[in-house]
């Protein structure tokens, strides 16, 4: 017999989780989030949040959290239909269920999944025991079935929008008592669980029904006294109504294999979850981890953070070379700099170090308009192998009320500028280029840029963790920490760094400085460790910075009137797509709008439903629109036209003008390097790398692009340098031949599938064999083959056997690199960037696939990467030592912009042209195009 608790404790309630239901509000209600490795976390994000939420509001001492176990139940045996129309779960919620699991257990909170029982019957079965043992309850769900369950023990909690059901609110949401709402739910039925009900049937009619003749037995017995179509609805479906309420009906007898007296917290597992939030990236909860600050765990007692961190292996970082010796950093008390003695005494200290870290606290995140609010350093000495820092914070245009009085500004930069433009001086930063930037808005060029601890972090490994401050502190050295937010405040009310108070803005800008100087200690010796990582640290990704810095700061040039004249025409475009989408459809509606458009396609229109969302309802995402469009339809294709239009109107022609700077004139993208795990560039603020070129309208943007007087843009673009690459890395004879004898490498693709001579090709077998080139070093399937080539299956399955046939150097390279990446964890590229790919052995289908797709490119792009950054820096060179009057502009993919005077444009082709070929040897010859113009377009 079951044990019922005793006499309930009022101050430690008895909470049942619905973790069901958590799990897929969370899903739905989250943006889609990942990890550094790319597993999908957002469900985990919400379900550990509500679940603490409950934990801090109420410190239970008595809580379980109850998930649905896999496979059939009893209701199935019912009703076979029961729950059928449910779509599959979608595998990137699946993979999240484990993850929950396990911080859940490690919590120390029991974890209920019980075989052929729903996760409500087992609450059901626990809420009935407590309410025996006149124990109160708190049922924390969103499933509004649970309200059968309310009594004045059980009350239902929900996390999402902190609301409590008593039955005075069952009453009042639901116009039914909590004894009636199974009736309820059993005459409206649920389509999500395909439960029958009355046709027809909504909760108004449900609750009214109800009122007027109390129980579903009793509306039987007069269900002649219904008019109308409802009456006939009931009258038709009487049998079934019988089912719906049993398979409404919540059970309170389970037989469980636990008891109510065993459900009670344990010890939390602190190491297991510093373990599981590092590797899913929940930081706020690493952080209380390891602060050892979890008021509402039932811990043994962590430590608290020490000031000792260790070199030793990261958890999210495996690499065997990273071991290395233990050494004790320790930080002295921060100062902060309000007189010249202290200042001038610190300027000979960092004067006399090997390297010293900088950073600044300005008032934007725009680098081309913050101004600077203070600076502050940090520099070490060592003693017996230990580290002793030492971090100050010179506070210089602190405005507040009552601010001290601080050193002036002008007078301190002219002090520092000496010591920062002094190339013989190593300095390190976080994220350099920035503060490369402040400074050079106050004529300060800094030089002796020797390290910046996010290019040490990104090239050391660029998967194990985000490659900002505070991620790196907690990945490399357990510290979280303090945030911005903290000081600053948030939204409207987030002062700029100006506005804080000394005593709260010291300690935090001095910190940086001494967390990037402890980075720098830990990170430094781990690439050391590994002398092909340290060389593209040393030779491509810290010489490359100084050289985007000041491709950013040279910007472009924009025609504001011609994006503007683009932007009207665009907006009249989209109107008539609007008024011929009304007139197609018969009504007007908001094309804007998924659920007026499912209505209009599916209900309206009659189209064919290709897709459901995780909801149930008809997708119309742009692949189904496609797939209908492909058919013939005519409101999808003007659908995708318009969301293209608008996309180009929103992100570019309004959106362009607004970035030009009013000092100069021109746009200043920000090139992102620690962002893309492959090596490759991003532009953000504008993003200027995914401006269409293949469309009319994209090709008419990149005409706003343009030359200043007297001057014309030149681009230059690697021709196929992926495939050249893969005919290196492949050594296949074929591919190396046709490279070497210069043939258009797709039309002798094409000679080789079709097995006919070169000069026959047709343009069609031409456009098939790129298809094939490109598609398989990206790990493209037959399936994907032949949706984009609109052939079938079998037939591009046929291509891509006869491709592995004629190129068996590819096949083999394939294969090989997916075999060394599971022995090893990792790929490198030629210039030995290294991706480590975590999940190259997961059991996990799906991750494993994409893991080994990875694999196949990534030594390709990289190697692109790798090619184009040595580009950039041998061109800057040339640049800083040359008469012609040039500005490289952007990075584009394969691709590099100049401003080039008239005169010079022969010499800066051939330079140009010469400077990147030889950028690496290949056993093929890379080859770049280059054309010019009076704009971007032109210039291809």
């Amino acid at each position: 017999m079951t044990q019922i608790l005793p006499e309930f404790n009022p101050d430690s309630p008895f909470i049942l989780v619905d973790g069901s239901s958590y799990l897929f509000r969370a899903f739905h209600a989250m943006p889609p989030l990942t990890n550094s490795k790319g597993h999908a976390t957002g469900a985990i994000f919400g379900v550990i949040n509500m679940i603490g939420k409950l934990l801090e509001q109420y410190q239970p001492e008595r809580i379980a959290v109850v998930f649905d176990a896999k496979g059939k139940n009893f209701r199935h045996e019912m009703y076979e239909d029961y729950k059928a129309h449910r779509p599959p779960m979608p595998d990137e919620l699946r993979i999240q269920i484990e993850p929950i699991h396990d911080i859940i257990k490690a919590l120390g909170i029991p974890l209920l999944v019980i075989d052929g029982v729903e996760a409500d019957d087992v609450m059901g079965t626990l809420a009935h025991q407590a309410t025996q043992a006149k124990m109160d309850a708190l049922l924390s769900t969103g499933d509004k079935d649970m309200a059968q369950l309310v009594n004045e023990h059980i009350t239902l909690v929900n996390t999402m929008n902190d609301t409590l059901m008593t039955p005075d609110s069952v009453f009042e949401k639901f116009h039914v008592k909590p004894e009636q709402i199974i009736d309820y739910l059993a005459l409206m039925g649920d389509s999500s669980d395909n439960i029958p009900g009355i046709p027809k049937c909504g909760p108004k009619t449900a609750a009214k029904w109800i009122a007027e003749y109390g129980s579903i037995e009793n509306l039987i017995e007069h269900a002649d006294e219904i008019k109308g179509k409802i009456g006939e609805n009931l009258r038709a479906n009487l049998e079934q109504l019988k089912l719906s309420q049993q398979l409404t009906t919540i059970r309170l007898d389970c037989d469980l294999p636990i008891a109510l007296n065993d459900i009670k917290r344990h010890e939390a597992d602190m190491e297991a979850l510093e373990a599981l939030f590092s590797e899913y990236d929940l930081r706020n909860w690493l952080t209380r981890v390891l602060k050892g600050e979890l008021p509402f765990s039932k811990s043994s007692g962590r430590k608290a953070h020490s000031e000792t961190v260790t070199n030793g292996q990261s958890k999210k970082a495996p690499n065997p070379a990273s071991t290395t010796d233990t050494l004790e950093i320790t930080s002295e008390p921060y100062e902060t700099i309000l007189d010249w003695t202290t200042f001038d005494a610190w300027l000979k200290k960092l004067e006399a170090a090997d390297v010293f870290a900088i950073d600044t606290e300005t008032t934007s995140l725009n680098a081309m308009e913050a101004k600077i609010v203070g600076v502050s350093f940090a520099y070490a000495e060592k003693n017996d192998q230990a580290w002793q820092n030492f971090a100050a914070y010179v506070p210089l245009t602190h405005d507040y009320d009552d601010a001290p009085e601080q050193l002036p500004l002008q007078e301190v930069l002219a002090k520092l500028k000496p010591l920062l433009e002094n190339p013989a001086i190593k300095k390190v930063g976080q994220n350099f280029k920035y503060d490369w930037h402040i400074f050079k808005n106050v004529d300060i060029e800094v030089q002796g840029m020797a390290y910046d601890t996010m290019l040490e972090s990104y090239c050391f490994n660029s998967v194990a963790t985000r490659h900002n401050m505070d991620d790196l502190a907690l990945t490399y050295l357990n510290h979280s920490t303090i945030q911005f937010k903290d000081i600053a405040g948030t939204g409207k009310k987030q002062k700029t760094f100006n506005q804080i108070e000394l005593e709260t803005a010291s300690p935090y800008a001095a910190e940086d400085a001494d967390i990037t100087m402890q980075l720098h200690q830990t990170l430094l010796p781990k690439l050391q460790a590994e002398p092909t990582l340290n060389k593209v640290f040393e030779e491509i990704e810290m010489p490359l910075m100084p050289v985007l810095a000041k491709m950013e700061r040279n910007g472009v040039l924009i025609d504001r009137q011609m994006l503007a004249d683009q932007s009207y025409e665009l907006g009249q475009k989209l109107t008539e797509l609007e008024q011929k989408a009304h007139l197609i459809a018969g009504t007007p509606f908001n094309l804007n709008s998924s659920k007026q458009l499912q209505e209009v396609l599916f209900e309206r229109l009659e189209l064919p439903i290709v897709k459901k969302t995780p909801k149930g309802q008809p997708s119309t995402a742009e692949p189904v629109l496609v797939q209908l469009a492909e058919d013939g339809h005519e409101m999808p294709n003007l659908i995708l036209e318009y969301r293209s239009l608008a996309k180009l109107k929103s992100t570019y022609t309004d959106s362009l003008p607004k970035q030009i700077n009013e000092h100069t004139g021109r746009v200043h993208t920000s090139y992102q390097q620690a962002i893309a795990s492959t090596g490759r560039l991003s532009s953000t603020e504008p993003n200027l790398q995914n401006i269409p070129i293949r469309s009319a309208e994209g090709r008419r943007i990149r005409q706003a692009f343009i030359a200043q007087p007297g001057y014309r843009l030149m681009a230059a673009d690697y021709s196929q340098i992926e495939l050249r690459i893969m005919a290196h890395l492949s050594g296949d004879a074929s591919l190396l031949k046709a490279f070497a004898e210069g043939k258009d490498i797709h039309q002798a693709t094409a000679a080789e599938i079709f097995n006919m001579p070169l000069e026959e090709v047709t343009s069609e077998q031409r456009r098939s064999a790129k298809a094939v080139n490109f598609g398989l070093i990206y790990g493209m399937s037959a399936f994907g083959l032949a949706k984009q080539l609109n052939i079938s299956r079998g037939l591009a399955q046929e291509y891509i056997n006869l491709y592995f046939a004629r190129y068996p150097g590819v096949a083999d390279y394939m294969e090989s690199t997916k075999d060394n990446a599971k022995q090893t964890g990792y790929v490198e590229t030629l210039m030995g960037r290294r991706l480590y790919l975590p999940d190259i052995n997961a059991k996990n289908g799906q991750l494993r696939q994409y893991a080994e797709r990875t694999a196949i490119n990534a030594p390709m792009q990289g190697t692109a990467a790798d090619i184009i950054k040595t580009a950039m820096v041998k061109m800057q060179q040339w640049l800083d030592q040359t008469d012609c009057d040039i500005k490289m502009l952007m990075q584009v993919h394969d691709e590099l912009v100049f401003e080039v005077a008239e005169a010079d444009m022969n010499q800066a082709r051939k330079e140009i042209k010469t400077i990147m070929e030889a950028a690496l040897k290949l056993d093929v010859p890379l080859i770049v195009e280059i054309g010019d113009g009076l704009n971007w377009d032109e210039a291809h």
